[in-house]
Parts: C-alpha cells; structure tokens; sequence
C-alpha cells in the first residue's frame, strides 16, 4: 500500500509540473496578444481570469475523460478494493477535486505572471 502512495503523489507531482510547463509556454506564446488587451483597457483580474480559465478547461476536459475510463475499468479494481465499492463516488469526487486544485495552483503561477505583463516593453520589442 505504500508503494501506491508513493506511485500517486509521484503522479501528482509530475502532472503539476506538467501542467504548470505546458501554461508558462501558453502565457509566453500570448505574451502578445495579453499587452495588447492590457493596453487597450483590460484590467489585470480579467487576464488574469482569462488564463486560469483556459488552463482550469483543459484540466477539467481530462478529469472527465479520466472518471470516464475509471468508471469503466473499475470493475477490473474490484477484487483489489478492500473495504470500499470500486466505483465509490465519494472516492471518484476526492480524486476529482484534489487535480483540480493541483491544477488551480500550477495555473495561477504562470497567470500571476501574465497579469504584470508591461505593454509597452512587449511591443517595443516587435
């Protein structure tokens, strides 16, 4: 049991890595188009929602694929279970939640970033 939880907090580290890597590329990729929207008038809350939102909808997208194929092959798990159903939803929405949260805190970092974004350096530059 103790090497599935050393295998799950590895797996949880390592997609909030990945997914912090995959927004700081995003963010640097539209650093652009975010001094543009700040120039024009966009207050900083706004992008920096418009980014945690981008980043929190592609996380959510595989949370559902993945209690889609959990629910599917969870019978298989069945006989390993102890003490619990294979499709316990309390189980399911635990391990939901607990992604989304590591998502939220590797989003905020690289929308953090974003919102302090100089408009007139980063088109100054082009």
């Amino acid at each position: 049991m103790t090497l599935v939880w050393i295998f799950a907090a590895l797996a949880l580290v390592l997609s909030a890595i990945g997914i912090f890597g995959v927004m700081t590329y995003t963010v640097s990729c539209r650093t652009h188009e975010l001094a543009i929207r700040i120039a024009l008038g966009a207050d900083r809350p706004t992008v920096l929602r418009l980014v945690l939102h981008e980043g929190l909808g592609v996380t959510l997208t595989g949370v559902v694929i993945g209690l889609v194929a959990a629910l599917t092959l969870s019978h298989v798990m069945a006989g390993y279970v102890y003490g619990i159903k294979s499709t316990d939803p309390l189980t399911f929405a635990a391990a939901a939640l607990l992604l989304m949260f590591v998502a939220l805190a590797a989003c905020y970092i690289p929308a953090r970033r974003a919102m302090y974004v100089d408009p007139m350096e980063v088109l100054r530059i082009e």
